[in-house]
């Protein structure tokens, strides 16, 4: 294991699982008391564009926004410079619920660090987050593994979960992306998009989620509702497939000879074998008349 992986290892596991320790172990992450706490302009403070955290509930926000008005920003947030003005790589919730409380300066710590340790800083923060989308969750736990060059049995001792946990997790971005804007919404929660990646075909998804949305299916009904469309498709599939041969049959009847039929959702292929040259002769005129 390269020392990036086993830096990034210990980093998130003393993060989730000990606080203590990390305070021994990130010394990117944790606030120094000697380090100088500066009062930036709030216009000078951009967002960092790949942060994993895309949405952010409102009345959280909310509540965050009366706080800061009462007490103030308690906790510095981390920037870094990026040309002339601040990047954050700490602390966007509290930067947005400053702006809206109408602060002009929010207390910050600026570093100098690189893009890969910014990156790192970024994830480490979201990911121990509890309250994290779950897609934002997935998306999260695969670009750790990619960047950090991580097998999933690494990730989930890193960060306190199980294996199954993080391969879960993962295995939601395998659904069709409608889906994935559900839960990314709140209309699905992260339950219902593991009980319809039951559901291969996409579109057979997206019609149970719609009609789990409708009609504010629980997990378990959703789960429920999975199995009966899983069933169904398996179903139709094996009308479609009868059907198939049915008019393979038909077809070789007509030309005598062996005919199949390579069906898709939409087109198809057509072939008819011939064993010589008088066969392929005697096809052209029975098809061409």
């Amino acid at each position: 294991m390269n020392a990036k992986k086993r830096g990034l290892g210990k980093g998130l596991s003393a993060l989730i699982q000990d606080k203590e320790k990390a305070e021994e172990l990130i010394s990117d992450v944790k606030l120094n008391p000697s380090e100088a706490v500066e009062e930036i302009e709030i216009s000078r403070i951009i967002p960092k564009s790949d942060q994993p955290r895309k949405i952010f509930d409102e009345d959280a926000l909310n509540d965050l926004k009366a706080s800061i008005k009462e007490n103030g920003v308690i906790q510095p947030i981390i920037l870094r410079r990026k040309d002339d003005r601040y990047e954050i790589i700490a602390g966007e919730r509290r930067w947005r619920a400053a702006k809206a409380a109408g602060l002009e300066r929010i207390p910050s710590i600026v570093r100098e660090i690189d893009e890969e340790t910014a990156a790192k800083i970024s994830l480490i923060e979201n990911v121990q987050r509890e309250n994290l989308n779950p897609i934002e969750e997935a998306e999260a736990y695969k670009r750790l593994m990619s960047e950090y060059s991580l097998k999933q049995e690494e990730l989930a001792k890193a960060v306190g979960k199980s294996r199954s946990y993080i391969s879960n997790s993962i295995r939601l971005l395998n659904l069709d992306e409608r889906i994935i804007g559900y839960i990314y919404e709140g209309k699905l929660t992260g339950g219902h998009g593991k009980a319809l990646l039951a559901i291969k075909n996409h579109e057979d998804q997206l019609e149970a989620a719609n009609r789990i949305i409708e009609l504010g299916m629980n997990v378990r009904e959703a789960e429920e509702k999975a199995k009966v469309s899983k069933k169904r498709s398996k179903r139709n599939k094996k009308v479609k497939e009868l059907f198939m041969i049915e008019l393979e049959e038909k077809l070789m009847g007509a030309l005598g000879t062996k005919v199949t039929l390579n069906h898709g959702r939409k087109s198809g292929r057509i072939e008819i074998e011939y064993y010589d040259d008088d066969d392929l002769e005697r096809l052209i005129d029975l098809i061409v008349g």
